[in-house]
């Protein structure tokens, strides 16, 4: 009986230190993730215009997207690496077509750089939906959905951001119409007598839609403050190619490939507008991207 009691009062002790241990570590976590909102700027820009970050709603909406971006690394992790290949070809052509560098970091959300297929089925970088890609001239067919092309589609997306911008008078409500529809917008604003984004009650979606591109522009142009470490992080290097104008029909893309000294997986790879292994030409020439000699992409063989 005595041994028992005294099994008793050890399995009490260390039940005791073992919560009061996990009682720490929880604080711990709390105390790292509460501290998030003290790394927020009292201020930042977005298009041109400067939002304040004191206002305590809009400063809470924006901590909690930049806590789900920093807690979920793997993600974020690989926006890093693909902003570095994918960044200075949409910058450009954001530039050229007059539209805000920062929408850059609207294809980040939507995609984050992948060609993804929404479940309602939207695809590509900018995630167009068949009926709008139609409607800013983006070819689909069973051999090409061009919606996957990034050039093609970032253009695509300039034109629909520029005449949302138009209807709206703001860059920050063309955002949100993105997510919203330009329609959507005005009906929000219009019956709650608003003028801008903040101030606005739209659907939860579109209520965090803004507020997680401005997290993303703040975690990718600030890393080291949202404790990611550059220096360990291995970027991708943009794909180096030239441009090669298709202006006949091409019956076998494989073959097509090996005559150029590559073969069909890095033609898709740098073209995955592509769907088959032909590409039909009928008004206008398709332009396929091929690999400089001296970029490191090759059939495996070269290095056997």
């Amino acid at each position: 009986m005595r041994y028992f009691f005294l099994f008793s009062i050890i399995c009490c002790i260390v039940s005791s230190c073992s919560r009061a241990t996990s009682k720490v570590s929880l604080i711990e976590n709390e105390t790292s993730i509460s501290n998030s909102l003290l790394e927020l700027p009292t201020k930042m820009s977005f298009c041109g215009k400067t939002i304040n970050l004191e206002d305590e709603d809009i400063r809470e909406r924006l901590d909690r997207e930049i806590i789900v971006n920093m807690y979920y690394q793997s993600s974020t992790l690989q926006a890093f690496k693909r902003a570095n290949r994918f960044f200075p070809a949409m910058e450009k052509i954001l530039k050229e077509n007059g539209v805000p560098d920062d929408f850059k970091y609207l294809a980040v959300i939507e995609s984050n750089l992948m060609q993804a297929v929404s479940p309602a089925g939207a695809q590509g970088f900018w995630q167009f939906m068949p009926g709008t890609a139609a409607e800013y001239n983006l070819l689909m067919n069973k051999e090409v959905d061009e919606r996957l092309n990034i050039k093609k589609s970032t253009v695509a997306a300039c034109r629909y951001l520029k005449f949302a911008n138009d209807m709206l008078k703001d860059w920050i409500l063309a955002a949100a119409s993105y997510n919203r529809g330009i329609g959507g917008v005005r009906s929000d604003m219009r019956w709650q007598r608003t003028e801008n984004y903040f101030d606005t009650q739209m659907n939860s979606e579109t209520s965090r839609y803004v507020f997680r591109i401005l997290a993303m522009k703040l975690i990718l142009e600030n890393p080291e403050k949202y404790s990611y470490n550059m220096k360990e992080i291995k970027l991708y290097k943009p794909f180096r190619t030239f441009s090669v104008p298709i202006k006949e029909s091409i019956s076998n893309l494989a073959e097509w490939a090996i005559s150029k000294g590559i073969n069909y997986k890095i033609l898709i790879k740098l073209n995955p507008w592509i769907l088959s292994n032909k590409l039909t030409v009928k008004d206008e020439a398709f332009y396929i991207q091929l690999p400089h000699a001296d970029f490191n992409l090759k059939p495996y063989e070269a290095y056997k």
